[in-house]
């Protein structure tokens, strides 16, 4: 594993100790990995509302309604979980 050395600041230096503290994460690196895992995620379902909203403007509107997209959408995040 790669190792880091990065810079809090210390608003967020406390936050992180209060996780850790509260015994919800064994240390701060867990945590932050676990943030990216998130953020990786939710990237993963940005880029595909983007990939959908660009088709859709190429190709004109979709035929699924907002409830299908938000379905869809809702499981690709899901089945992309940490």
């Amino acid at each position: 594993m790669a190792r880091q050395s990065i810079s809090f600041t210390k608003k967020n230096d406390e936050w992180l100790k209060a996780q850790v503290d509260s015994e919800e994460y064994a240390s701060k690196s867990e945590l932050i990995n676990d943030l990216i895992r998130q953020a990786r995620g939710q990237q993963v379902q940005v880029d595909w509302i983007r990939a959908k909203l660009n088709k859709s403007e190429v190709n004109g509107f979709t035929d699924e309604t907002k409830e299908q997209i938000l379905k869809q959408s809702r499981s690709l995040l899901l089945s992309k979980g940490p």
